[in-house]
């Protein structure tokens, strides 16, 4: 996912949309917009999508109709999806939406707080999961091409893991400890 991916609010309604907009305005992410199922997907398809706020029920191609095109491509199956409805618990649309691998589905009115907390998560974790997608073929290319060099390790993220012998301030206590 491109650094300047944005989560795209999809709604028919031009109040909703501004709504949903002033609500993840705090997260401080870039926000995009559309007003159609078909509007939408030609913005996922250009790849600068992180997260997709999408309303079930719209004119023309539909919030479910979306997710399932969506899934079947490999570059958009993986985006998170939450789904927005203003009809009320559905035991056939939470069924058909959670088959589809959608996120989660809210209902409207939506409370703010709630909205921004699951999309912090969403969005970050998607992030987070395309990072690691990067690095897990970076290290394939790099076994492949046979590239004998050791690099350095990381450091551990956690600080509560002791250094490994050798490492830190008992390097040279070790060393003074051998002459």
């Amino acid at each position: 996912m491109p650094s300047d991916a944005r989560i795209l609010i999809v709604d028919d309604h031009e109040d909703t949309l501004y709504a949903l907009e002033s609500a993840l305005a705090p997260l401080g992410y870039l926000l995009g917009r559309a007003t159609s199922g078909d509007e939408a997907l030609k913005q996922v398809l250009r790849g600068q999508v992180g997260l997709l706020l999408l309303d079930v029920r719209m004119p023309g191609v539909s919030g479910l109709d979306v997710v399932r095109y969506m899934r079947r491509l490999e570059q958009t199956q993986h985006i998170p999806v939450i789904l927005l409805t203003g009809f009320g618990a559905d035991h056939e649309l939470t069924s058909t939406a959670f088959g589809l691998g959608v996120a989660d589905l809210v209902m409207k009115p939506i409370d703010p707080w709630a909205l921004r907390t699951k999309v912090r998560y969403l969005y970050d974790a998607h992030r987070r999961h395309l990072a690691l997608e990067q690095e897990v073929r970076e290290l394939r290319a790099l076994v492949k091409s046979g590239d004998p060099a050791p690099r350095p390790a990381l450091p551990h993220p956690d600080t509560r893991v002791p250094l490994q012998r050798g490492q830190g301030a008992h390097t040279e206590e070790l060393e003074q400890d051998r002459t």
